[in-house]
């Protein structure tokens, strides 16, 4: 083999299309473009949001505007208004809460909020409780213990687990 044997494969090199060079390059005339409008002339083309003068669909609804934070944590919310039929003494955590139907997803942590009037002394396990809240608690002689978790790394939605393994992998190995 010598070095004048050697050459692209058939189709590697192609040449670029030349418009308006005449009608036997097959791109003559009007180029590919057409006849008339606003597409076939010289900068002539609009963006991919525009409606043809319509008022756009962003400025018609203004629920369309921002953005949906996808790493906001949800959580369960229960109103001490719903507590205050509870007997004095109570202990409540979330699963006690979850058997009463006053919560609906065990997945997402329990926040406590101060809305309503609590009259028994009520000890509450939560993850999150309001400043009202733990006042109005307190004031009746209950008590609140917050719930600690383990912070889950924050990641794409779309992506694999193996990267959490690993590190997790490696906090119990320095553990």
């Amino acid at each position: 083999m010598k070095l004048g044997d050697i050459h692209a494969p058939q189709g590697a090199n192609k040449d670029r299309k030349r418009v308006g060079r005449g009608h036997g390059s097959g791109h003559g005339k009007t180029a590919g473009r057409g006849t008339k409008g606003q597409k076939s002339r010289t900068g002539g083309n609009v963006p991919p949001r525009f409606q043809g003068g319509q008022t756009p669909i962003q400025q018609q609804l203004p629920y369309k505007r921002g953005f949906t934070n996808i790493w906001s944590t949800r959580y369960n919310l229960v109103n001490l208004g719903q507590l205050a039929g509870l007997e004095a003494g109570t202990t409540l955590t979330p699963d006690n809460l979850l058997e009463m139907g006053l919560m609906r997803d065990a997945d997402k942590p329990l926040k406590v909020l101060g809305d309503g009037e609590l009259k028994s002394a009520i000890h509450i396990s939560a993850h999150k409780v309001s400043e009202s809240a733990r006042q109005k608690i307190e004031a009746a002689g209950g008590s609140v213990t917050i719930i600690k978790t383990e912070a889950e790394p924050r990641r794409s939605k779309g992506r694999s687990e193996a990267p959490v393994r690993a590190m997790k992998a490696r906090q119990a190995a320095k553990a």
